[in-house]
């Protein structure tokens, strides 16, 4: 697989970003108006829970399958797969009907849940991956296009998650996803156009075994991604929207916050290859700074858990201040996952190895899913809080073991 000349790399990666930004903004607002839509007509914790766990679980089979596709298809194919399903998704949830039973809206609003899962992780894989074939050999420029990608995409998130919650303030529930559906539908279009079509097409995996077959820095990554991701969506999916919601907060309001908290963890994204000393070799200083951001985020979650459980009341404002302070820690420790991965993969099966792993990032985001509506059902936002600390030092324990040896990583050892 030839690499790209720096100018059509840097045209091919603005093209990716764009194109996943306009992903993100649909995904982001798409969140935000299932969540409050249905908690609004008095859906349960633990049943608002129900709503995303397919959507996160169809992004495991996503993720692992678009990787494997991208390789033998194209990046550009996958891009368009994916926009194409999040439409659907989309015009399905537009189409519930008040008139539905409970249980018959469940299921439809899950089904359609889930083509949009499998929309966002074949974009995701495609996008990611994309990043690996256009940033040249130099680990500098990785690690700052891999920053600057993740970060600016989380920002954009962000603004979806106010964009959602003003939608449905002003429009309603499916005015609003029909907005979305026709702006995605001008997105597809500007991929058909500006990105390459044979972009990342290469000999994909002959069989299960060979595409199983990861480094074991690649698996290692994989499982901490898991945990990461799980410590977040314990307290971010329900709990805190929930929690803010029942204090007064007003649907624009709780999707104000959530898109603050979103845009500024991902300005930090951004941020990180300033943040971060980065070694000539690409792992030597990198791999030591995750260790220790993990440990910075897993003593601030684990004390916010103790101020809600010795005070449970009065303590919105010191609960939204403290997750501030998670969220810097938190999108540190993304950014730099987010670059090992692309460090320890191998240049000619990039999208299988980052398919893999975030196929373990959707895992996360279903487990911290399934347990956000559980334990904030079970013990309120403290024990979604402990949830999600104990799930961090998993992380921590997990990153101690990431190799740092650049020969050995090139040798395909680890």
């Amino acid at each position: 697989m030839s690499t790209p000349s720096s100018a059509a790399g840097l045209r091919s990666y603005l093209s990716v970003t764009g194109a996943y930004w306009g992903f993100t903004l649909s995904d982001g607002a798409l969140r935000m108006l299932v969540l409050l839509h249905f908690y609004q007509l008095g859906y349960s914790p633990f049943s608002l829970a129900l709503l995303f766990l397919l959507y996160e679980a169809a992004g495991v089979v996503a993720n692992l399958v678009g990787g494997w596709l991208a390789t033998r298809h194209g990046i550009q194919r996958m891009l368009l797969v994916g926009l194409s399903l999040q439409v659907c998704g989309l015009l399905l949830l537009s189409a519930l009907s008040p008139a539905w039973t409970a249980a018959a809206s469940v299921v439809w609003v899950v089904l359609a849940q889930g083509i949009c899962g499998v929309a966002k992780d074949l974009t995701k894989t495609a996008s990611k991956s994309a990043i690996k074939l256009t940033a040249g050999g130099g680990a500098g420029q990785l690690f700052r296009w891999v920053a600057w990608f993740t970060g600016s995409k989380n920002a954009m998130k962000g603004v979806g998650f106010f964009l959602g919650g003003a939608l449905l303030d002003l429009l309603g529930f499916r005015p609003a996803l029909w907005l979305l559906a026709g702006a995605l539908g001008l997105v597809f279009i500007c991929v058909v156009l500006l990105v390459p079509r044979l972009m990342g097409k290469g000999r994909a995996s002959g069989s299960a075994r060979e595409f199983f077959a990861r480094r074991p820095g690649v698996n290692l990554l994989a499982a901490a991604r898991v945990a990461l991701f799980g410590a977040r969506d314990v307290w971010f999916v329900v709990g805190m929207p929930v929690f803010l919601y029942a204090q007064g907060w007003s649907f624009t309001g709780v999707g104000t916050f959530l898109a603050a908290w979103t845009i500024g963890y991902g300005l930090i994204q951004a941020g990180t290859p300033h943040l971060v000393h980065r070694s000539t070799d690409g792992l030597q200083d990198e791999v030591p700074a995750a260790i220790r951001w993990s440990a910075v985020a897993a003593a601030i979650t684990l004390a916010l858990a103790l101020v809600a459980w010795l005070q449970p009341n009065g303590l919105e404002w010191w609960i939204v201040g403290g997750l501030v302070a998670f969220g810097g820690a938190f999108a540190v420790n993304s950014s730099l996952h987010s670059y090992l991965i692309l460090a320890y993969a191998g240049s000619e099966k990039a999208a299988e190895d980052v398919g893999f792993y975030y196929a373990a990032n959707a895992l996360g985001r279903f487990l911290g899913t399934l347990l956000s509506g559980l334990l904030y059902q079970a013990g309120g936002l403290a024990l979604t809080l402990a949830g999600s600390a104990l799930l961090l030092l998993v992380c921590w324990l997990i990153v101690l073991n990431l190799p740092r040896d650049p020969h050995v990583v090139r040798a395909g050892t680890v």
